[in-house]
């Protein structure tokens, strides 16, 4: 996890310096407290002071979790949470010094500095409509019956690097070689332990080539002629096919019926704005 948080600095740190030259840029003015909560609750002490300048906890728990990238806060130890924090003070004082070089005057800094606080901005209004206009279970079975592909399948494969080689496994097949017994001898996909099981799935999750290939199989049926994709040659055996039940596709048509709502929002900000393009 040390080493982890030590490969991070650089992917992530930019947007928290900048975040944290904001704060410094005061006109030489020492940085205003946080405004205390809307439910008057007392705010939150800060994990840092760097001269007078306070690191929120918000700030530090915000940053920590875009190092962690999904795992959970819990397993990070009190020595790494404590280099987490001197690698924001050691921005809060770059940025402090970058603030007393005046370049929050510089052009590109003051461009990029804007752009940034755009995309939070952005990013901010959008999870707000997004959490305001959730699908109701209404919608989302609506959108299921909609649904014109539903279609998942239960498909065997075995994975090659040469065109050739697949079609000489394919000869093998159609003599009466067991399709488990050559993908477990001959295929490079980790599937091979399976004899080249797949199990279900539904064709968005493949690569197109591999996806279409499927659809164009009855059950039993074997590819006349190898598939290829970007990770080699592949020989496909339909097992099966099925309507892929709600449950399992609701996250699916959640993210379908959210995209098509944001989409009309922002469809609507832009018939009520003035736009002028100007490239």
């Amino acid at each position: 996890m040390t080493q982890f948080f030590s490969t991070q600095w650089t992917r992530v740190s930019t947007v928290v310096a900048i975040t944290l030259l904001l704060a410094a840029c005061g006109k030489g003015q020492q940085a205003a407290a946080p405004p205390a909560p809307a439910d008057n609750k007392p705010a939150t002490p800060p994990v840092a002071i760097v001269d007078g300048t306070p690191i929120s906890r918000d700030a530090f728990d915000d940053y920590l979790k875009g190092l962690l990238r999904g795992k959970p806060a819990t397993d990070v130890t009190a020595e790494e949470k404590n280099q987490v924090l001197d690698q924001m003070i050691n921005m809060q004082l770059i940025a402090t010094q970058a603030e007393k070089d005046g370049l929050e005057k510089d052009p590109d800094v003051a461009t990029r500095i804007a752009l940034l606080r755009t995309q939070i901005m952005a990013d901010a209004a959008a999870q707000k409509y997004v959490k305001s206009n959730e699908p109701t279970d209404q919608e989302l079975h609506a959108a299921y019956d909609a649904a014109t592909d539903k279609s998942e399948y239960h498909a065997e494969h075995i994975l090659v690097p040469t065109k050739e080689k697949a079609e000489q496994l394919i000869k093998k097949i159609k003599a009466g070689a067991k399709f488990e017994d050559v993908a477990k001898a001959e295929s490079t996909d980790n599937s091979k332990t399976n004899g080249g099981d797949l199990g279900w799935f539904t064709t968005a999750r493949m690569v197109k080539p591999f996806g279409d290939a499927v659809k164009g199989l009855k059950k039993g049926d074997i590819t006349s002629e190898p598939v290829q994709t970007q990770y080699g040659w592949h020989i496909i055996k339909l097992e099966d096919t099925r309507d892929a039940p709600f449950d399992q596709m609701k996250s699916q048509l959640s993210n379908a019926i959210m995209q098509k709502k944001f989409q009309a929002y922002i469809d609507e900000l832009k018939k009520n704005a003035k736009i002028e393009k100007k490239l």
